[in-house]
């Protein structure tokens, strides 16, 4: 049986992305990756980012791309001009940068359909995906997806989640705040290391959980 990982919160960061993929865990085709959002912003290279997915996804590697608040963002601002805003607030000058565009209504097609063919959350086996967490008291948490993007619990007791373990990203955890939920066989394990806070202590990685084993490989940001 192949490895399956996740990784969440690259924001830009490419040359970590692309280390943790090749050389760190060694991606194969026999794996699955699932990615858990937040590709673009505060980071330099989001469109290398988006860029390695395509070559990942072109070559035959079996990876889920999930969507996070940024991609919703950049795609409400393509559709609504008053969502740009709190794109801009949140660091998508960045992105346009990277794409070299002024306004995100330039963005190739291929882009634009990648960002909205993002699903919300996967779930494979015990295991249960999701970029930020879910509305516990909802009779089906899976119908909320504006909760999915931008709100996190430390546990929760919705039936529908009995017996599996939540693997988000969203918020940035110190890599030993994640192992410590790891080794604790915590039922939500946060991977967001905070890869584009480099400047700020216990920060500045980029993470890959392989769920079969509960093995967590880092790297530090390379900007």
């Amino acid at each position: 049986m192949g490895r399956l990982f996740a990784i969440s919160d690259i924001h830009g960061c490419y040359k970590p992305f692309y280390e943790l993929i090749v050389n760190t865990i060694k991606l194969t085709k026999s794996d699955q990756l699932i990615l858990l959002g937040d590709y673009i912003d505060r980071g330099e290279q989001s469109k290398e980012v988006i860029d390695f997915i395509f070559e990942l996804k072109n070559g035959n590697f079996n990876i889920t791309t999930l969507t996070g608040n940024h991609e919703v963002m950049l795609v409400d601002s393509y559709y609504e001009t008053n969502a740009l805003p709190l794109w801009l607030m949140n660091n998508g000058m960045s992105t346009l940068e990277s794409f070299g565009i002024q306004d995100i209504r330039e963005i190739e097609k291929k882009y634009l359909e990648f960002f909205t063919s993002l699903e919300y959350y996967k779930i494979i086996g015990n295991a249960v995906f999701v970029h930020a967490g879910f509305d516990d008291f909802a009779d089906n948490p899976f119908d909320d997806k504006q909760y999915m993007i931008w709100e996190c619990h430390l546990s929760y007791k919705n039936p529908v989640f009995s017996g599996k373990t939540i693997i988000h990203g969203h918020r940035p955890k110190t890599i030993s705040y994640v192992k410590k939920q790891i080794a604790e066989k915590a039922k939500v394990i946060p991977i967001d290391t905070g890869c584009v806070y480099a400047n700020e202590s216990g920060y500045g990685n980029l993470s890959a959980l392989e769920v079969n084993s509960m093995i967590l490989y880092s790297v530090p940001c390379q900007q």
